[in-house]
């Protein structure tokens, strides 16, 4: 757990750079938050660019409609507001922004066990199986600050169509160098499969790749990708990675129903059977502590207990 608590990045911080870099480079950029600008840092775009700013206010339902009339304006809207509470619009994006195939990029902060001091109400396990159900959406999840940076500008500047994009809040770890390229649709394969794969997304990377550390001292090889796009993902990496490995594990501080186990299992089950054992957030809400490396070790995503169950598996 040493590791995890050396390593200070910030979603959030990083969400605002990119936005501003976006703003730079394309004038029909524009930025809307429910009420919350301080907290998702979409405040760098604001101060930046405060007549393309829109502080809609506590409406998500709301914020989601306006963003969908100013993409048929022809603006590209980055709409930006905590995960769980971004989800109290589904209905507005599934049948606005969704049915229409809107240019619209939706950002959900604090995702998952970030948001580690609020507690229940504020932990979303559910975003990402509500969001890759939605026809044309994209789903991203960065594992860094590299990553957010890359994936906002790739989102905004260059994807067309709608976007999801998940984002935790500041306990982030440090994956990538700066100026890693992504894209939509991909992966990344940062330890190469052998005795097993772990597949990954957003902070759990970090987990996963501390955990396979303490397995290779073990000496056990486990290989472990970053699934940035859960959708559309990128099959040809998770089912080639399968096939090295022949035990599969997933990682994801969301709920196992509907998040990346399942988009993996459902790629694996087509294309590749394999044992795949999901881990996350089994069935249950999540619960305030005093640190998210606390938070952590109460739900058992630790990089000790990930290293302790793929031991498990194999042995």
């Amino acid at each position: 757990m040493e590791a995890l608590k050396s390593r200070r990045g910030s979603y959030r911080r990083a969400l605002g750079r990119a936005l501003v870099e976006a703003g730079e480079r394309c004038r029909d950029v524009v930025v809307l938050d429910a009420d919350t600008p301080t907290s998702t840092k979409t405040i760098a775009f604001a101060r930046a660019f405060p007549e393309r700013f829109f502080n809609i206010g506590i409406s998500e339902q709301d914020l989601v409609d306006t963003a969908a009339g100013l993409a048929i304006a022809g603006k590209i809207p980055v709409a930006a507001a905590f995960a769980m509470f971004l989800m109290r619009a589904w209905e507005q994006v599934r049948n606005t922004i969704a049915r229409d195939g809107l240019n619209v990029k939706l950002v959900g902060t604090h995702a998952g066990l970030q948001d580690y001091m609020d507690g229940a109400s504020h932990q979303a396990f559910e975003d990402v199986a509500l969001m890759r159900t939605l026809p044309g959406f994209a789903v991203l999840v960065p594992a860094d600050e590299a990553a957010v940076r890359a994936l906002v500008l790739e989102a905004v500047l260059n994807h067309k169509g709608p976007v999801y994009l998940r984002l935790g809040r500041d306990d982030a770890p440090v994956v990538y160098e700066e100026g890693e390229e992504f894209r939509v649709g991909g992966s990344k394969v940062l330890i190469d499969a052998v005795d097993a794969v772990i597949y990954a997304y957003g902070p759990m990377v970090g987990v996963a790749l501390e955990a396979a550390r303490i397995l290779r001292r073990q000496g056990i090889h486990a290989g472990v990708v970053d699934v940035y796009t859960v959708k559309p993902i990128d099959r040809e990496t998770v089912v080639r990675q399968a096939r090295k490995a022949g035990l599969v594990f997933t990682l994801e501080d969301h709920s196992v129903y509907g998040g990346l186990g399942s988009a993996v299992a459902e790629v694996l089950s087509e294309e590749a059977p394999t044992r795949v054992v999901r881990i996350g957030v089994r069935d249950s809400f999540g619960t305030s502590a005093r640190s998210y490396p606390e938070l952590l070790e109460y739900m058992g995503l630790t990089p000790e207990r990930m290293a302790e169950r793929v031991r498990g598996e194999i042995s």
